[in-house]
Parts: C-alpha cells; structure tokens; sequence
C-alpha cells in the first residue's frame, strides 16, 4: 500500500510539471477573400456558420456533394422554396449561410517571458480543411489534414514577453485532398463543408533542450509489456533518463497495479519494452480496463492512457484477446445539426457511445471521416470498437490509382490518424474509406500491406463497399454487403434462414475455395420511417429541418396532416420489424462477423434518407425502446426459427430455439422457457425448454416449441415469448385462422361482386344494392406507385423513385370492418404480407379532401400522395367498396386473402355498412382509366449502388 502511495505522488508531481499552455479561444480579428481586411470577429472555436458568416443561401449555392434529384429546380410546388431568404432544400439540412474559400483569423496574445528559448508549439485541435499560419507577420508552414490536429512549431518566430500576433488561413475547398464531393469528412450531406477550427486552440510550451515530440504505444498483452517508441527533440545528453510510469484504471481501485521504470536515454529516438506486471488487465467491451501512462524527459512530461488488447483474424472469425468477437455495430455519419460539425468535447460522444451500448450494440464504423479526440476517449471508457476510416470516398469524380491526389494523401492521411489516436484500445480496426472507384482493389492492397506494416495492433480494411464492388482480397477482414437483407420481397416471411452461403462466396469473389476471411455486414438494414413532424423544434442549431417542412406542406396539400403521427407510428413499426428479422438472420450465420447497420440514428442528407430508430440526434421516435430493441440486439440473444409467420388450426406450431451468446464467456446453468398467448395476455401453453450452459458462440441449440393449433377457435395473433436466465427475453407475433373454406355461408349473399364498374354494376347500385369491386391489378390510376411488402430503401430522391415506393401502410383498426374475425394491429404486421406485397395501390386524388383510406400505404415522404386498398362510399342509390387487395385467387392456399374476403362479405351485409363519402360513379371509373400525374427525377448521374454491376 506504501509503494502504490509513493507511486501516485511521483506520478502527480510529474503531473504538475506537463505542458504548460495559453488558452487562444474566444474572440478572433475575421476577414474572407484571398487577402484579408479583418473588418469582422468571430468566436473561435466555431465556424463561419456558428458566426452567422458566409454568404446567402440560394438556388446557385454550389454544394458539396452530389444531387442527383435535380426535380427540386424544375418542379413548380418546389417554386415557393426556391425564393432567397426562404430557402428549403429537400436534399438535406438547409442552413442560414454557405461559404467555400479562404477565411482569415487572427488573434493577438501576451506571450510570457518565462517562455524565452523554449519550444513552442501552435496547436488547432480541428480546422477545416487546409491551414496556413503567420506569426507575427511572417509564414510558418501549410497543413491540410482533415482528422488529426494542426501543429506548428513557431518557436523561432514568437517574441516571450510581448504581444504576439497569430494569423491562421483556413481555406475549406476540397481540391487539394481530392477526397471526394460525397465524403463525410467535408460534404454538406452530412457535417457541411464548413469554415473554422473547433476544439483545442491553443500555444503549448516544452523545454527547448530536450522534449519530447512523439510517443507509439504498442501493447503485447500476452507478453506482459508494452513496447515504447519514443521521438525526442532538442539535445540528448548521457545525463538524462527516460522515466516511465504507469497505474492501472480499474473498477476495483484496490487492485489497481503501479509501475515506474527509468531507462538510459541512447538517442533520440528510443523503443522500450515496459513490463506492466504478470496479471495484465485486459481491455474488451465488457471489461474497459486503462492504463494511465507518463513518460519523463529532462523536465518535459508526456502522459496518456492506452490498454491491453489484441485483436486478430484467423479464419472467417475475429478475436479479441484470444476469444470470438461478433460486432453488432452502427455507421456513424457525421451529422451534427447543431453546429454542423462533430464535438470535441468526452461529454457529447459519451452520450452518444452510451446509447449505441443502450441498444445492445458493442461497434461503431465512422463513414468516411475520423472523428476526434474525444470519441475515442468516450469509447475507450464504454468499451466500444471502433473503425474509423480515411476521410474519402473517392467516387463521382474522384478514382484511386488514377494520378490524383488523392492517392498519397490517403496513405498520408491515414498514418497521421494511427499516430495521433493509435494508442486507443478502442481504435481496433480501419479502412481506407468508403466504395471507392478507379483501381481501387490493388490500391487498397497496397495500402492494407503498408498499414500493417506501419502499426499491426489492429486489423485494417480495403474498403466498406457495397455488394456490388470487387472482392478486395488483400483486406484482413471485408465490409461488405450482398449478404444482408430480407427475401420478402419474394417470400411469405420466414426466420429460418441465414447468410451462410453468402459468406463462402460472397458477391463477386473469384476464387476456387471458399472465402476464409472475416466478413461484416456493410451497411445493413437502410429500412426507412416516414419523417417525424415533431421533431422540427430540436433543430436549434445552425441547420434547421427545412426538409421536414417541405415533407409536412406535402402531406397537408394532400389532405392528410391528420395522418402525419399515424404514418410515423406505422411506418416505424415496420421499420422496427425490419431490422429485428434482419439482424437476427446475421446472428444465426455460423461465422458471420457481425453487422454494422446503416444506421440507428438517422442520416440528415442524400434526399434526408430516414432510415434510424433514432433521430439525428439520437433521440427516440416513440415507436420502439432500447428495452425492445435489445430483445433481439444484445451480447446474449434467444432466436426462433420461424418457418412461417401465417398458420391454420390444422397446423402445428414447431419452431426450433436456440442461442446467440457474444459475451466473454460460457454462461452457466441458464434457464430457458417460453410460453404463447394473445392480445389478451391468455396464456395458451408454456414450459421449460432447456437448464443448461450456454457456450461462447452461435446457432447453440436449445430445443422446440410444438403446439397444436386445433385448439384455437377464431382468428388471432398469438406471441411466443422466450426467456433466458429469467431477465434475457425475445418474442415472435404468429397468426392462426381457420382451416375452412371461404364462402360457405355467401353462397346466397345479395351482394353483387365484379372486378370494374360495369354497367350491370351501376344497374345494381341504381337499385340501392351493394357493389363489391375486387379490382386487384385492374387499376391505373396508382398503377405507377410500386409498393413491396418492405418499405423505402434509404429514399427515393437519391434513388430516382426505385421502388419499392411506399413506406408500411397505416391500418385504421377502429374501422368495423375489423370486427369480423380479421384481427389486426394498426400498421401492417406480418399478417399483412400477403394482402400487401407487391399488391396495386389506388391513387385518392379524387376523393374528397378529408378522406382516407381504412387500409392506406404510406407514399414516399417526397411525394405523399394519398393512397389506399380499400374505399367505401355511397354511390348513385347504393352501397359500393372497392378494393385492390387479391381476395379472389387461390383462396385455398392464402388463408389471410381468404379471411379479408370473409371479413370484407360479413362487415357488408351487416348493418355497420353505411359509408357516409357520397361519390359520383366517375371518380371510381377514373380509378381504372386514368394516368397519376408523372414524377420526374432529373438527374445526370446514378447513385453507385445503381451502376452496372462488376463482371
């Protein structure tokens, strides 16, 4: 106890003697143009946008990043929103101001005179992009980085014990780092192509005779050390020694390990290997273990924190410490609407690394940028892996290996972010960027070789491309997609698949054997929520949701703002639905690495793509929970192998169960039962399945469910609920009709049923009688609207309306309709694919303003027209409903279709049936002979996920 409390005075007498600094924010002498006039001042850190510089927003505002809807300038609803000072873009998030070029700063500051002959250090945490610095009038150098700190040594130039003057030129142009329009690092899709510097501003001082100018930490945690280079500067006398130190960082303070060692110091460049005791505390997610690390040199102090960990690939599996890893992960895309730039600050990114470990996920992938400092530090505390990449995606314009610029900068770029945060244990992986054009795979190759050479304490990545890129076989682990996705499309929905063969061969590989690499998910899931009008207020910041506007006037003008919470609420369920089936097929793949979703949080640009659970930031839509989402998203996970969703009381229930375990380590003796019941919490059968260990790893088997349905006397969705070790839990809703025939009881039915308003029908509604229009596939009138079971992928403005076009459909269960033995939640469960897939829409246009549909599919936000399946109203003297959903064809094998169709008859001969809309026969005829109006996309250039596939 004695020797750990003399450590820790050495080490905070150390402590005292680190970098001394002065402090440059607040107040900045502003000029812009190519020379400067400082006629203006900001506050610093910031940007010109935080300032309220730059110039107005207009239609001739040249962005940065690709619009490849362009229907925005020629559509004339979009005319209002092009008017100067009032400008809306639906593309992303419309900001005040917008300037690309040089801006000038220049402060003035009393410089100590203890600071004489010391080594002075200018340090700017974050500019944006390029800096050139004057001191006192005279230039000190150029840097351009895009993800590590700026740092000048003006030693030389300034005078201690007077006012020295600081000039800093940012110029924010992207030419000169060729990194790509659509980067994240620099495009107004994401961040915006801001103006500043944020962070750290500040001078620093250290000894002039000796300091210390750089530190590598690489960690050996199964050798009981930890190697040190250390770069010194100045004079290296025989003198001196080089003292290190260290404690450390754990839970239990009792049992925190101290070390100090002193080596002689044998040039100015020194590699160490520092003993960091026999019981070496590892880090990983579930045990975020630091090390406080201080290193002495004559009277200069460095001091950091690093951890012990080894991440590897061997085979298609990663390891972490000798142990299986699974990533469940998320892309972080650099979207910060308040200051339109990512915080340097531990605070913002712990809250924001908290709730991605909220919702079970133990990774993170930054798309096409680096982020701070100060990420790194919140995740190495949370115990999350992280995989930042260089800050490109060299596409549309930009190629790899094409005599660009872009081809040194990256590999340059990407050093600099491995020497400035390497020694985060959190730092686990990298990539060069993001889908990539030109030779990128021998580039990439290239540049996966010399990475590992230059630091191999992580694994390192080509690129993060989509399914349709060439296989990068230099990588050590791919991001890629194609194994991703749900077949329901295609297929009556299903749990009992995987991706396995999609891992072996994944898209485009080439080889005779199969793929022995590791393989994670890129970018999965992109299953879009129609926009949450109640978010608009958060946006109190520098960019203001004037998309959303533009959104919620289209909804209006289409008669249906009342609809606004109820598509969220429907479309988000379905969302929701999505990504739980998704990311359980990924946890039952033996050997898939894991996933990284795109993304849980919304992404606020490329046509303001909807696709997160969360909103931009980072706040719940109200539609699902992280209680909810872990279910299915946690280290421990319970999955049901669902051969189908729609059952018949002639059937058996028989669903294997089994377990997902990605924690450190055998779980012992667990209990798992499960029990079914319905809406009304009565329990139909439950038991014990299993009491035993569950082992580290996947597809672990637990045992089946069997439940005769013959017992169920009417229609209804039943749960099976699974609970392991009485707190982990999942569940499954499951639908169970009658196995009878249709229309038994129709047989005489007065109603008169036709698939088009014919004259025989209009004789009959003439008469008062009751029409029913089974229309399936006979309308034109929404024939151009393509709905799919699934909703909106990503969205339909940087798709050019590729379909599927709506988003879910709203169900308005309150209708009576649903009281004949069609039980349904309001939004389109699973129940519903086979009434929706793929299935024609109507087109309302033409129905009074105030009307809407009992079953409506959800448009696509950037069009929002008003559609349903099912209308009813009172036509000439009669009754009529229409409907586009299939209740006519093989009834005997669709038992949803069978039992619309018996609910459809029931609810139209009873009394309930009295439609109070009063239409004139043409509106229903215009539904089979009229065109929508047309939508047009203009654009120039296809998005990559639509260029030609690789041969």
């Amino acid at each position: 106890m004695r020797k750990a409390f003399l450590f820790f005075c050495a080490f905070c007498s150390l402590l005292s003697q680190a970098q001394q600094t002065l402090d440059l924010t607040g107040s900045w002498d502003f000029s812009v143009g190519d020379t400067a006039r400082y006629d203006e001042y900001v506050m610093l850190p910031g940007s010109m946008l935080t300032n309220g510089k730059g110039d107005p927003v207009t239609v001739n505002t040249r962005w940065t990043g690709s619009l490849y809807d362009s229907s925005y300038y020629f559509n004339p609803y979009m005319e209002k929103y092009r008017v100067e000072g009032q400008m809306k873009f639906p593309f992303f998030l419309t900001p005040e101001h917008h300037y690309v070029g040089k801006a000038w700063y220049k402060k003035d500051i009393y410089v100590p005179q203890s600071w004489e002959r010391q080594h002075i250090t200018l340090f700017l945490e974050r500019p944006h992009i390029e800096t050139t610095v004057f001191v006192n009038g005279q230039r000190v150098g150029h840097q351009l980085s895009l993800s590590t700190p700026h740092q000048y040594d003006v030693s030389d130039l300034i005078r201690p014990g007077m006012r020295n003057t600081i000039e800093v030129c940012v110029y924010n142009g992207i030419d000169n780092v060729g990194v790509g329009q659509d980067s994240h690092s620099v495009t107004d899709q994401t961040q915006g192509n801001w103006n500043g510097i944020t962070g750290r501003m500040e001078l620093r001082v250290q000894p002039r005779k000796l300091y210390i100018k750089q530190v590598r930490i690489t960690p050996y945690p199964f050798k009981g050390y930890v190697n040190l280079k250390v770069v010194l500067g100045g004079e290296v006398n025989p003198l001196y020694t080089l003292d290190v130190m260290g404690v450390t960082v754990q839970q239990d303070k009792e049992n925190a390990y101290a070390f100090m060692m002193s080596y002689d110091l044998r040039g100015k460049t020194m590699s160490v290997d520092v003993p960091v005791g026999t019981e070496v505390a590892l880090w990983d997610e579930f045990h975020p273990q630091l090390y406080r690390l201080g290193i002495g040199v004559g009277d200069d102090y460095y001091e950091t924190t690093f951890g012990m960990r080894e991440i590897k690939a061997e085979g298609r599996q990663l390891y972490i410490n000798g142990r299986p890893l699974f990533l469940r992960g998320t892309v972080e895309n650099c979207c910060f609407p308040e200051t339109g730039y990512p915080p340097t600050d531990e605070e913002s990114w712990t809250r924001i690394l908290a709730k991605v470990k909220e919702y079970g996920l133990n990774h993170v992938r930054f798309h096409s940028y680096c982020p701070p400092e100060a990420a790194f530090v919140a995740a190495d505390k949370l115990g999350i892996y992280l995989q930042p990449e260089g800050p490109s995606w060299p596409n549309h314009g930009v190629k790899l290996r094409r005599g660009q610029v872009i081809d040194q900068y990256l590999l340059d770029e990407s050093k600099r972010i491995v020497d400035t945060y390497g020694h985060h244990p959190s730092f686990v992986m990298m990539a060069a960027g993001n889908e990539p054009a030109g030779d990128w795979v021998a580039y990439c190759n290239d540049w996966v070789r010399e990475m590992k050479r230059y630091d191999p304490t992580r694994l390192y990545c080509g690129a993060s491309v989509g399914g349709g890129w060439a296989w990068d076989d230099g990588s050590e682990y791919h991001v890629k997609g194609g194994a991703r996705g749900l077949d329901w499309d295609r297929n009556a929905p299903h749990a009992d698949d995987d991706y396995y063969d999609q891992i072996l061969r994944p898209r485009n590989y080439r080889d005779t054997t199969d793929n022995n690499t590791p393989v994670i998910a890129h970018e999965q899931g992109q299953w879009c929520a129609f926009p949450d009008f109640k978010e608009i207020p958060q946006y109190t910041g520098v960019y203001k949701a004037r998309n959303f506007e533009i959104f919620r006037d289209l909804l209006r003008d289409h008669g249906m703002a009342s609809q606004a919470e109820k598509f969220l609420m429907a479309s988000g369920k379905l969302q929701t639905l999505c990504y739980k089936y998704e990311i359980e097929r990924n946890l039952r793949t033996r050997d898939y690495g894991g996933f990284q979703l795109l993304g849980l949080n919304d992404y606020s640009g490329q046509g303001t793509a909807l696709e997160g659970v969360l909103n931009v930031h980072w706040q719940e839509k109200g539609y699902t929970t992280a209680d909810e989402w872990r279910e299915f998203c946690s280290p421990v996970v319970a999955l049901a192998r669902f051969p189908k969703f729609v059952y018949t009381t002639a059937d058996t229930l028989v669903v294997p169960i089994e377990a997902y375990n990605a924690v450190y380590g055998d779980v012992i003796n667990v209990r798992t039962s499960y029990y079914i019941y319905d809406d009304s919490m009565k329990v139909y059968a439950g038991g014990v399945l299993s009491l035993k260990d569950l082992p580290l790893g996947k597809n672990i088997p637990i045992g089946t469910v069997r439940f005769p349905l013959d017992s169920i006397s009417r229609p209804c969705k039943l749960t099976l609920h699974v609970t392991m070790a009485g707190e982990l839990k999942n569940h499954w809703d499951f639908w169970v009709y009658p196995n009878e025939s249709t229309d038994v009881q129709f047989v005489n039915t007065q109603i008169h049923i036709a698939d088009t308003l014919d004259a025989e029908a209009l004789q009959v509604l003439e008469k008062g009688g009751k029409v029913l229009l089974t229309a399936a596939g006979k309308v034109r009138l929404g024939s151009d609207v393509v709905q799919h079971y699934l909703p909106v992928f990503w969205n339909t403005s940087w798709f050019k309306m590729r379909p599927p076009h709506t988003t879910g459909a709203y169900i308005d269960k309150t209708h009576p309709l649903f009281k004949y033995d069609f039980p349904t939640d309001d939004w389109g469960n699973l129940n519903w694919w086979e009434l929706l897939n793929k299935a024609q829409v109507m087109n309302l246009m033409e129905f009074p303003k105030d009307y809407q549909s009992p079953i409506q599919p959800i448009d696509t936000w950037h069009v929002s027209r008003k559609l349903g399946m099912l209308v009813e109203a009172s036509v000439l003297k009669g009754k009529l409903l229409m409907t586009t959903m299939d209740v006519s064809s093989d009834l005997e094998h669709r038992v949803v279709a069978r039992q619309m169709r018996r609910a459809i008859l029931s609810y139209m001969e009873s009394d309930d049936f009295h439609p109070s809309t009063v239409l004139h026969p043409q509106v229903i005829t215009d539904l089979f002979t009229k065109q929508g109006p047309q939508v047009n996309m203009f654009t120039n250039e296809s998005p990559d996920e639509l260029k030609p596939k690789v041969k």
